[in-house]
């Protein structure tokens, strides 16, 4: 049986949700890596090319014309792709400055300039077809497990 080709994309957040993972593998690592081929991961990879994947688990709230490119990639070479975490599936909390009020939005003016970023920040599913997602900001470790044995049973 071939393993399952997998890759971790974190976008605009904290990146609990990898962490997570990683957890996951203090406990699985022998039994997963019989099943899985970690093909992208930057906390453990320094390959920055995206492969073909048959899962990419996506973290965090786009907020760049750059995250936008490189999420259409991400999508492109994967066969399913997962929002993990509140920021991927609704853009939450990082979006919240979405709502700020005028006067604050002229505040941060000048940073959002000086750091490229988009006039919102969104959730995956504004740029891309989403397969399937965890919320929860970080996602939970029985959540994630579940979703990957479900994957690898398939």
């Amino acid at each position: 049986m071939a393993k399952l080709k997998i890759g971790f994309f974190s976008f605009t957040c904290c990146e609990g949700c990898t962490v997570v993972f990683l957890e996951i593998l203090n406990k699985k690592y022998k039994e997963y890596m019989k099943k899985i081929k970690i093909e992208n991961f930057r906390q453990l990879k320094t390959n920055e090319e995206i492969k073909s994947l048959d899962i990419a688990f996506v973290e965090g709230a786009i907020s760049t014309e750059s995250e936008i490119r490189k999420l259409k990639e991400i999508r492109k070479k994967s066969k399913k792709l997962i929002a993990l975490g509140s920021g991927a599936v609704n853009g939450y909390p990082s979006n919240q400055r979405n709502k700020f009020d005028k006067k604050k939005q002229k505040q941060i003016q000048p940073l959002i300039k000086t750091l490229h970023q988009n006039k919102t920040i969104e959730p995956l599913s504004k740029f891309v077809k989403v397969d399937d997602e965890i919320n929860g900001c970080p996602i939970s470790e029985q959540d994630l497990t579940a979703k990957i044995e479900g994957y690898l049973k398939k």
